[in-house]
């Protein structure tokens, strides 16, 4: 599994990048070795409230979230594509 991260319009941390990486490791089980995970931060309008946009691409799934910060949104995405694979997994 490949986790590539695209930061836009703000330079990412060392805790957020651990965080990613925790949160994506879940999906190592479900995944092939050469599957990309691709991961997309960004900061619209920094002075606005819901201003975090976190946009996880993994195969032909996609999740789109926008919250008040990267850890909740990339929560919530996680959360939408726990939901997807289990229904591909149903089929």
């Amino acid at each position: 599994m490949n986790v590539k991260v695209n930061a836009v319009n703000f330079e990412m941390h060392k805790q957020l990048e651990d965080y990613i990486e925790k949160k994506t490791s879940r999906f190592a089980r479900h995944l092939k070795e050469n599957d990309d995970v691709d991961i997309r931060l960004t900061v619209i309008k920094p002075a606005a409230q819901m201003n975090k946009e976190v946009q996880v691409r993994i195969g032909d799934m996609f999740v789109e979230k926008k919250c008040d910060s990267f850890e909740d949104g990339l929560n919530e995405c996680i959360e939408a594509l726990d939901k997807q694979i289990e229904r591909r997994k149903e089929r």
